[in-house]
Parts: C-alpha cells; structure tokens; sequence
C-alpha cells in the first residue's frame, strides 16, 4: 500500500473512441499520445503515475517506461468509475491525493497538476478543477466549453454548457460583442483523495448532471464542496478528432 507523500497521477485510457478510433495510441511525433501525457504528469513531480485502461495494447506501449497500468473493466461508463478501480488496483490508501489526467491531453501544463493536487490537498475540499477566462463571445456561447461560476472564495457554484452568468442587458443589446465582466471555462482536470473517489463513482447519477451532461455537476448537486483554482498558464485543447490529431502533431513539430 502506497504510503508516500505528495500525489499520484492517474490517466484514463479507454481504447475506444468515436471520434477517434484507438485515441491512446494516436501518434504524435511518432510515439502514442498516452506516452506524451504520462510524460507531463511525471515532469510535474507525481510520486507514481497510472495509465488506466481497458486495452493491452495500452498497455504494451508503456513497457519499459516509469509508467505503471491497471488493466481495468471495459464496461465501466466513466474516467471516474475506471480511476476508482485503478485506485483499487494500486491499493492506495484513502487519504492518497490523486489528480485525474485525462488521456488526451499530451500538452497539459506542469503547473496545472501540480496545482489541482495542491487545492486537492487542502482541508475541507472535496473536488479540486481549474478553470480559465473566457475571452471571446463565441466561447461563451459554445454548449461544448463548459462555464464555471464561482463564489467568492472560489468554490464552485454551478457548472454549464449555457453562458452563466447569464449577461441580461449586455445581451439584449447584442449577441455578438463579448460581455463586460468575469466568465470562466472549466479546464476537465480534477483532484480529489482516494476515499472521496471511491465515494464520487458510487453515487448515482445527479438530476442536473442528466440535463446538462455533465458529471461534475453529481457533486455539486450532493452537498460536495468543488474548489476551482484559475490555471496560471493556457491548457492547449484537448485532442477529440483526427483534426484535432493534426494540429496536435503540427504543434509539437514547431516545437509545443
């Protein structure tokens, strides 16, 4: 059983993907995508990092690296409900902190692990995300860049796909001229101990987390406190669609 201080990393990496058959194992610059976001997770100093997933052939492109896997079900319907079973896996003990990297990310910053598992760390936090300004009118709008509202002390309020708050004057005027004020994206990276883990994937699916999608949302809706901590550098996108893949490869060639 895990007894170190500091944090884990772990990487869901389901094989399957409908936008992007066999995402892991996508290359970029000639190695599998899996390998480059492990990489970032132990640049950020993670006592371990776990790739776990539901694939061998995952698995058999990490041999020979400081990575460890967890051969975890393919049934599972979420990153969270596969990093609870690697949690499992690994035996970590419940007051383990572990950030939950999400495996098409190759070109997560440093700082942002390093700083949700230091807001995952803190007494009282029960979530840990980042998140980010939002800069321009059209990612305000967009359903697929999820909006975080956040409380004074930077707890989370309410995650959206909707442009929350809603900016009722700025918008009756126009639609298409950014709003006056803070508005913030949420960044999908999260941190939490192993005990609220193992107690995140055993609660049911919540009423607004249905509606809007949104999984984040079964732990706002349950009473759990969320801290949301602002990235202090750019999280590049994420990699969903062979487009994506290009520009990702294109980003990495010029030296990203």
């Amino acid at each position: 059983m895990s007894t170190s201080t500091g944090f884990v990393v772990a990487i869901p990496a389901r094989y399957a993907s409908t936008r992007l058959p066999g995402k892991p194992l996508q290359l970029l610059g000639g190695e599998p995508m899996v390998l480059h976001v492990a990489r970032r997770a132990l640049a950020a100093g993670a006592d371990e990092v776990w790739v776990a997933t539901d694939d061998a052939r995952v698995r058999d492109a990490l041999a020979g690296t400081a990575v460890q896997v967890a051969m975890t079900s393919p049934d599972h319907p979420s990153g969270t409900d596969r990093l609870a079973e690697c949690a499992a896996l690994a035996g970590w003990d419940d007051t383990r902190v572990v950030v939950n990297l999400q495996g098409d990310e190759p070109f997560a910053p440093v700082s942002g692990i390093r700083a949700v598992a230091a807001l995952a760390s803190q007494p009282g936090v029960d979530l840990a995300t980042l998140c980010a300004p939002v800069e321009d009118v059209e990612t305000l709008l967009d359903p697929n860049a999820v909006k975080v509202v956040r409380g004074a002390h930077g707890d989370a309020l309410y995650f959206s796909r909707a442009p929350v708050p809603w900016p009722r004057d700025a918008f009756a005027r126009s639609r298409d001229v950014m709003p006056d004020g803070d508005w913030w994206r949420h960044i999908g990276i999260y941190g939490y101990r192993v005990g609220f883990l193992k107690a995140f994937a055993a609660m049911p699916p919540g009423r607004l987390e249905q509606i809007e999608m949104l999984e984040q949302l079964r732990v706002l809706e349950a009473g759990h406190r969320v801290a949301v901590g602002i990235a202090a550098e750019p999280f590049p996108p994420g990699v969903d669609t062979p487009d994506d893949l290009a520009r990702a490869d294109a980003h990495l060639a010029a030296g990203g």
